[in-house]
């Protein structure tokens, strides 16, 4: 094998029925393994009105170590905090959740929504049950790039200190802020040819300085020295990127599945639809400012779908990951992801024993295109 696979796995993950928490879908779960070994999701369930919770399920498996099902265990996060809760609703929605070494503490990342739209906000836990608010991200400028007050997304944290630009070992995380005029839908709607701004249509990584012992672990709350990762490249992803899973050591480095959209024409009705698939990104070890390798072309996306509900139904959006090195194939990973943004599916990833070059993955994106 010389090339990244996502193929889709049995398991399918529908809303409960007769759940009033999951009527309109449950979907984008952050995945962590717990104290206690076993694995934990923490999908967006959503209710009547687009009322979002973050809830907690275990998985099960059968016998062979593959995922058969999942086991409810309730609410991790409700809307509560005023960041979280608009005058017709609320919003904690699509986690991420990395156990980051130095504080022994999982860091969740979420989205927040709010009457001043989406934000990025954190809580950590001990024991991946109970979870403590930090509040919001707040992002400092950045040369002519100014944070204050633009929706952001997708963060996702690094599970070890990463050296910063002056070297210094801070918590580090993946977002994509979406400035005016960013959004896919947005750019799909615009007239003529579009060109990408470098600064304002990126993946960034930004820094915070690690709390020591006795600090505030709300001082997590605050990044600065922010570089940016990737912008769109292929024609999978032209409208948009943004993360995906949180970065996990793969044996080329950190290994982060994210999302592309592009706009794809619809045979029946000769229109376009937005439709959001799953790539493949590793960074290096030791500066994961650079990109080893991107995949040039999706590794899964969706099929056509209807919806049940007034959002995109062409979406393949993976949150979670899980290396299977409980079942002795390190080199696999399961990525949970949301589909259709209704429900979970999940794939099997699996990593070759050398990274292609990336010259011949520029050539096949190029031709591709």
């Amino acid at each position: 094998m010389s090339e990244f696979t996502l193929r889709p796995l049995d398991l399918v993950i529908e809303p409960e029925a007769g759940n009033p928490h999951e009527v309109e879908g449950v979907l984008n779960p952050a995945a962590a393994r717990g104290p206690d070994g076993e694995l934990y999701l923490f999908p967006r369930i959503v209710a009547a009105g687009n009322y979002s919770r973050i809830g907690i399920m275990r998985v099960v498996f059968d016998d062979d170590g593959e995922p058969q099902g999942v086991e409810r265990l309730g609410v991790a996060l409700e809307p509560e905090a005023p960041y979280e809760l608009r005058p017709d609703g609320g919003g904690c929605e699509d986690p991420r959740i990395n156990y980051v070494e130095p504080l022994r503490r999982y860091v969740m990342t979420y989205t927040a929504f709010s009457p001043d739209g989406p934000r990025i906000a954190l809580a950590i836990s001990k024991d991946l049950l109970t979870w403590q608010r930090l509040g919001l991200a707040t992002f400092e400028p950045h040369e002519h790039i100014d944070f204050e007050g633009i929706d952001n997304k997708d963060a996702v944290c690094f599970p070890v200190a990463i050296p910063n630009p002056s070297d210094r070992p801070e918590l580090a995380i993946l977002h994509r802020p979406l400035f005016p005029g960013t959004r896919a839908e947005e750019i799909s709607a615009a007239d003529g040819s579009h060109v990408v701004d470098e600064y304002r249509e990126c993946i960034w990584i930004s820094y915070s300085t690690m709390p020591f012992s006795g600090m505030d672990p709300a001082q997590l709350l605050t990044f600065t020295s922010h570089h940016r990762l990737a912008t769109p490249e292929s024609s999978w992803e032209h409208l948009k990127i943004g993360s995906g899973t949180p970065p996990i050591m793969c044996r080329h480095g950190w290994l982060v599945m994210y999302h592309g959209v592009s706009d794809v024409p619809d045979p029946t009705t000769g229109t376009d639809r937005l439709t959001y698939a799953a790539g493949a990104m590793v960074l290096s070890l030791e500066h994961p400012s650079e990109i080893l390798y991107r995949t040039p072309q999706p590794l899964l996306t969706p099929e056509p779908s209807s919806g049940p509900r007034a959002t995109p139904a062409d979406v393949v959006f993976p949150t979670g990951i899980d290396r299977r090195d409980d079942i002795g194939q390190p080199d696999r990973y399961d990525v949970y992801y949301g589909l259709n943004d209704y429900r979970i599916g999940v794939a099997r990833l699996d990593v070759p024993r050398e990274l292609p070059d990336a010259t011949d993955a520029i050539d096949a994106s190029e031709n591709a295109a």
